[in-house]
């Protein structure tokens, strides 16, 4: 099928409806035989991810600088792990190497991520479909946001819209695969 790039949390989070909601969607993207494309990591919700779509015969490729491959955080169970020089090469090869984004609770990098890829395909430059998993509200304060600047006029709507949300693993899925199937023009 597909292979979706994840960008998320090397972090646990605080609350562990965070874990169980990234082994949750590991596991549906598994059972529809999507692959997974990520950081790279074995720590955080970034190893649980990996970790879940292998438990379930899933494909799964890391791509990694080597610095960080050096301070020995690269998840050594992986099929595929790509080691890049920097964090731009990084970046570019996850996109490469992915048919639709997902951005699930993270730090600055996931944010960074989510918006260098939403802000590629404003421009032209994709049009991979992005959702947000919105585990537990954690992106309820960034969604409002988002509306406001619609609302205020920085943002069109269509822009808006192109970037889907849910709650669950599984209605994500179903609206990044329809997306696939029946592109945005």
């Amino acid at each position: 099928m597909s292979n979706f790039c994840v960008y998320l949390g090397s972090r646990d989070g605080r609350d562990p409806v965070f874990l169980e909601a990234t082994r949750a969607l590991g596991h549906e993207m598994a059972a529809r035989g999507h692959g997974l494309v990520y950081g790279g990591a074995r720590i955080g919700l970034m190893g649980a991810l990996a970790n879940a779509v292998l438990e379930k015969g899933g494909n799964v490729i890391g791509v990694m600088p080597d610095h960080l491959v050096e301070r020995e955080q690269a998840h050594e169970g992986l099929p595929t792990l790509i080691r890049v020089n920097n964090m731009h090469e990084r970046k570019a090869s996850m996109a490469a190497h992915a048919d639709a984004f997902i951005a699930l609770p993270g730090g600055i990098g996931t944010m960074e991520e989510l918006f260098e890829a939403w802000t590629w395909q404003y421009l032209g430059l994709h049009d991979k479909p992005i959702g947000v998993l919105d585990i537990a509200g954690f992106y309820s304060p960034l969604l409002a946001f988002l509306d406001s600047t619609v609302e205020h006029g920085f943002l069109n709507g269509r822009t808006r819209d192109s970037l889907i949300d849910a709650t669950e693993p599984a209605a994500l899925l179903d609206a990044l695969e329809a997306r696939l199937a029946s592109p945005v023009t």
